[in-house]
């Protein structure tokens, strides 16, 4: 950061993914937070001159605000880099790797985390026959916030009927069933563990719509599954090399004990409105969201 007495700060938002709106509602907060903390806050939609724009603002550091694809995938962190403007969040690699959920689940795999059997297929040879044995989920290798995702029922008389929008390569996975849990892990340090509960699948609705779901933290499950979340997340956080602040996402069955617990996945760029998983869980740990804002504008860096 540079030695001006305020520091100017660009919260980077909007875009041009499927989670164009949630961004957006993610932007307004940080800024009106960031601008509570004393910074210079300028708020900046990201469109095709997002890299004019930012030349041209001269910002100290940039506060990554984008979700989905282009901001949270690794490429507007590349803009960044060749930029020299310091950012928040993980870099061009551990970005582009957990934004990939076959990929990110490999790399899990590879370091001893325990995930669910998944492929990748064509979305028309999924709609034609089970690739795998319901029930399962399918969903888009590269996208967020529940978007475009099929759930198939264990006595379903067919496979999903997916639509003509979604991406050629699509996820199916196998569903586990259970609770589904979440943890933040803030540098090397693992918050807490939120359960979240809705009364059906945690899709795009029950994740943003008033009375979609509710958030319980610290969840009511045992100490040992605590522990794992905690220390499982902040494995997923090393091993894709994540920086700044990630949340890592559990399905567990609670029948099974410990070996009920899987990973999903990790998301490098969480929703940031005050009332929002990682928020939230900072909020438990004493952190309040300007400080938590702040914090990440204080980590901020470039070759991330």
């Amino acid at each position: 950061m540079s030695s001006r007495a305020t520091p100017k700060v660009v919260v980077l938002m909007g875009g041009i993914s499927f989670e164009r709106e949630v961004s957006l509602s993610s932007g307004r907060e940080c800024a009106a937070a960031l601008r509570s903390e004393g910074y210079d806050v300028t708020e900046l939609d990201a469109g095709p001159d997002v890299a004019l724009r930012l030349s041209e603002l001269c910002p100290d550091v940039v506060f990554n605000a984008l979700h989905g694809r282009w901001g949270e995938d690794g490429c507007v962190q590349g803009i960044l880099e060749w930029l020299k403007i310091p950012y928040t969040h993980s870099g061009v690699l551990a970005s582009a790797l957990a934004m990939d959920k076959q990929k990110s689940k490999a790399a899990y795999r590879a370091a001893g985390l325990p995930v669910v059997d998944s492929l990748l297929a064509d979305r028309r040879e999924i709609s034609k026959s089970h690739l795998l044995e319901p029930p399962y989920v399918v969903k888009p290798n590269n996208e967020g916030s529940s978007c475009g995702i099929y759930f198939v029922h264990e006595f379903a008389n067919g496979p999903a009927q997916l639509h003509d929008d979604l991406p050629d390569q699509m996820m199916v996975e196998q569903y586990v069933k259970g609770r589904e849990l979440t943890t933040t892990v803030m540098g090397d340090q693992a918050l807490a563990v939120t359960e979240i509960v809705t009364d059906g699948w945690y899709d795009y609705d029950a994740k943003y719509k008033d009375g979609g779901s509710y958030h319980v933290v610290p969840a009511n499950i045992p100490d040992g599954i605590t522990e794992a979340c905690l220390e499982y997340a902040r494995r997923a956080h090393r091993v894709l090399g994540c920086r700044g602040v990630s949340r890592t996402d559990f399905r567990w069955d609670d029948t099974k004990g410990l070996s009920g617990l899987y990973l999903l996945e990790t998301n490098t760029q969480p929703g940031m409105t005050p009332t929002s998983l990682s928020p939230e869980q900072a909020a438990k740990q004493g952190i309040s969201f300007g400080a938590f804002c702040r914090w990440m504008v204080e980590d901020a860096s470039c070759l991330r």
